[in-house]
């Protein structure tokens, strides 16, 4: 289907680990959650275009014409907008670059606005609201800024057009020259308007820049791995070192399924997947901060793993749904908080310790786990014990059934396998003896999901359903890759789960909400993966090549993808999804022995 039949999210991001926002290509920042992540938005009219405020800048008369762009190898985002009256340029960022020995990544957003054509009238509106839109900010005007208050929260706009702008109706702004907006939240902004907006867009170009050049990617599909590697860097939330799954909620994986998650949460479950894109590009200080934020919860949580945990790494996150909200195009319900804390997800156990294992047995790395080496590894082989014959919900959280799921058990015989390679290291016999005896446990459990005359793994033990998340036995090499087993798995789960242009389902049983009607992009990067280990290069080359076509005009990609229309759904931009074109990415440029164009410095 051509393009324009598709639905794609018309919005890029910006950040700066401590917050992200979205602008559309009318120039309206409809997501925007302060102080964090895990907030209400101040700006949300991606949910509900009244209820969820504006921040925009519009032209007088109607857009003809809109675009944008990153600056090159940055977070920070250009929208270019054009209208009989002329055209103007929004440059929008998040302050980011190092400074005092640590990195300046403020409660601060900034607009530059800036002529390109003519003598554009714009009109700024910045109405932020609170508590998911139930409450307006008061407004107040001071000398050069606007403030904004509800309750104890505070927001100022301070700017070099009229202030009158903000409290007139309907009034429009010639603009000769640049204009700058910076919103801040917290506290006030005290300095040269323009002369510091220019400093801070300078330095926050620069470091991402740097950061770039001192990642490793590979010397084909640059320009997509590196908006890919940008955009994940954007969803590691410093402080805590928590990398969140998407900074939005309720955006449906599709129209009318009731599907509508909040993703505004790190999953362990995804932590080998996300370490390992990290290590691929070179970006170990980003790993240690996600390694440590994981196992400081393996410490607190005495008790079982969840699956996800809040970014601080609290536990209780109590899933409500907000009826008031309209939803994303009417897609109800809106959801806040995750119910899904509380399933049973035994994979979370191995997850935890193959993400962990570099740490434990990489020399580049000092770090404290190392001292505790024997203590850790056998608390979690311990917990691989209590939890090997379990039934659970598995990897897509079925609501209403367990089983004893494949996967499940793969990363079980995967956290034992590590488990082994550390007690080896350090000599700790009695260890091993342990990971072998569970090593041998998970994979009687993973060969009683094996369908003999299929040739075909199942979902779980006695199962007849297939699911992609059995890819993971070719590519964590618990098949043999060369093997025959291998080729014969990925050839039926081919024949029922793929797509077109390599797209990939889940499952196609029907769950707690029916049959699934979208493909799952972070499966068909898996696709791909697996057929490079199983020497189908020029496929796998083909198939991500078809794959980067599912992203919108900057290269960002969704949780979903509809089959029939290669539209977008689900949560946006999907951390996991740009995870998976990183690691295809890799397997394959390891494949082909493929020279690094960038190497770290």
């Amino acid at each position: 289907m051509e393009s324009s039949q598709r639905h794609r999210y018309n919005s890029g991001i910006i950040g700066n680990c401590a917050y992200i926002a979205h602008i559309g290509m009318d120039s309206d920042i409809n997501w925007l959650c302060w102080p964090t992540f895990e907030d209400s938005f101040v700006f949300g009219s991606l949910l509900d275009k009244n209820k969820g405020g504006e921040f925009s800048i519009k032209p007088s008369t109607e857009i003809k014409q809109s675009r944008q762009f990153y600056v090159e190898n940055t977070n920070i985002l250009c929208t270019e907008i054009f209208s009989t009256d002329g055209g103007y340029r929004i440059t929008d960022f998040a302050p980011r670059f190092e400074q005092y020995e640590r990195y300046y990544k403020p409660l601060i957003l900034i607009r530059k606005v800036e002529p390109i054509e003519g003598y554009p009238k714009i009109q700024v509106t910045c109405r932020p609201t609170y508590e998911y839109g139930k409450q307006e900010f008061e407004k107040q005007r001071g000398s050069n800024h606007v403030q904004y208050y509800h309750d104890n929260l505070r927001m100022r706009l301070v700017t070099t057009m009229p202030v009158s702008h903000f409290f007139e109706n309907n009034t429009h702004y010639v603009l000769s020259k640049p204009i700058y907006l910076i919103l801040t939240f917290g506290s006030a902004f005290e300095a040269p308007i323009e002369r510091t907006a220019e400093e801070f867009l300078s330095r926050t170009e620069a470091y991402w820049q740097k950061w770039i050049k001192s990642a490793s990617i590979p010397n084909f599909y640059q320009k997509e791995v590196i908006r890919s590697a940008l955009a994940l860097k954007l969803h590691q939330y410093e402080d805590t070192g928590a990398i969140i799954a998407a900074s939005t909620t309720s955006l449906p994986e599709y129209p009318g399924s009731g599907r509508n998650w909040d993703y505004r949460y790190c999953w362990l479950r995804d932590s080998y997947y996300v370490l390992t894109a990290l290590s691929h590009i070179g970006q170990f200080e980003e790993m240690e901060k996600y390694a440590a934020y994981i196992a400081n919860i393996s410490h607190m949580d005495t008790g079982r793993l969840q699956p996800l945990y809040g970014i601080f790494g609290q536990q209780k996150l109590q899933e409500s749904t907000l009826d008031h909200i309209d939803g994303y195009l009417q897609n109800k319900p809106v959801r806040i908080g995750n119910q899904a804390y509380e399933h049973i997800q035994n994979d979370v156990y191995g997850q935890a310790l193959i993400a962990l294992l570099p740490l434990l047995t990489d020399s580049r790395f000092n770090y404290e786990l190392q001292i505790n080496a024997r203590e850790w590894t056998s608390y979690i082989l311990q917990k691989i014990k209590a939890t090997i014959d379990e039934y659970d919900a598995g990897i897509w959280e079925f609501r209403q059934f367990e089983n004893r799921h494949c996967y499940s058990n793969l990363f079980q015989w995967a956290g034992s396998t590590a488990a082994l390679k550390i007690a080896k290291m350090y000599g700790m016999e009695d260890i091993a003896h342990q990971a072998r005896v569970m090593i041998g446990k998970a994979t009687k459990h993973i060969e009683d999901c094996y369908d003999q005359e299929r040739h075909v793994y199942t979902n779980s033990a006695g199962g007849e359903n297939l699911d992609a998340s059995t890819l993971q036995l070719i590519m964590m090499n618990y098949l043999d890759p060369a093997s025959e087993r291998a080729k014969l798995h990925l050839s039926a789960m081919e024949k029922e789960l793929k797509g077109e242009n390599g797209l990939f389902y889940r499952y196609l049983h029907r769950d707690d909400f029916g049959k699934p009607k979208s493909t799952f992009l972070v499966c068909a990067f898996w696709y791909v993966e697996a057929l490079a280990c199983v020497g189908r290069i020029e496929e796998a080359q083909e198939t991500l090549n078809n794959l980067i076509g599912y992203s919108n005009h900057l290269l960002l990609f969704s949780e979903d993808v509809c089959e029939q229309t290669g539209s977008q759904w689900g949560n946006f931009p999907q951390a996991y999804s740009h995870v998976g074109l990183l690691n295809a990415a890799y397997r394959i440029a390891v494949k082909l022995d493929q020279p690094t164009f960038f190497e770290k410095e």
